[in-house]
């Protein structure tokens, strides 16, 4: 993996670009909108939270323009993901949620499946997180019935730390995981499965 520059440094710029074995991470930008669009409203994305699916254009505008007020904050988000011949990927990496945690996550094209490139996203998302706010607990925050997600928690390294209901989601019966890289104190948990 190697970032702009040597990869060890945390400063904004040094994450923009990312290279994995076999991904090009970086940056959104305004242009990445209807690649992204392809793949935040494909339903075969949203198979395990079905309410989540974009329906036009302007929730994948407002997801980007999310995801660049936490570059601009903290100099770390979620990347696009191309593989070398520029093939668009999905998105993923890791975004602070409520200034308490990282959030670490992806979405990637349905070809994509099968291939590893999850765990090229996981592995950056997690070394450039630990560099740019080294103190801030690194989680994955999942539905239970997503296996291919909790498999990708675990080999990344992160832990159970919280089991309960999901809140907002309209299934009632749906459950949600948290794992994270450390322990998680009850009130960090209590805010980040609040909404």
């Amino acid at each position: 993996m190697d970032g702009t520059g040597s990869g060890t440094s945390s400063t904004a710029s040094s994450w923009d670009v990312v290279l994995t074995e076999r991904l090009r991470l970086s940056r959104p930008r305004p242009e990445d909108a209807e690649d992204v669009f392809a793949v935040h409203s494909d339903p075969a994305t949203w198979e395990h939270l079905p309410s989540g699916r974009h329906t036009g254009i302007a929730q994948t505008l407002a997801l980007l323009a999310h995801v660049e007020e936490g570059w601009r904050a903290v100099g770390l988000g979620s990347w696009v993901a191309r593989e070398a011949d520029g093939t668009f990927v999905g998105t993923g990496g890791c975004d602070l949620r409520l200034g308490l945690v990282w959030n670490l996550g992806y979405r990637l094209a349905p070809a994509a499946w099968g291939r590893g490139l999850a765990q090229e996203v996981v592995r950056a998302a997690t070394t450039a997180a630990r560099q740019v706010l080294p103190d801030v607990p690194v989680t994955a925050y999942l539905l239970e019935h997503n296996t291919r997600s909790k498999a990708a928690a675990e080999r990344a390294g992160l832990h159970l730390q919280w089991r309960g209901p999901d809140a907002g989601n309209p299934d009632p019966q749906a459950v949600r995981l948290v794992y994270a890289d450390r322990p998680l104190s009850r009130v960090v948990l209590r805010e980040i499965t609040a909404s």
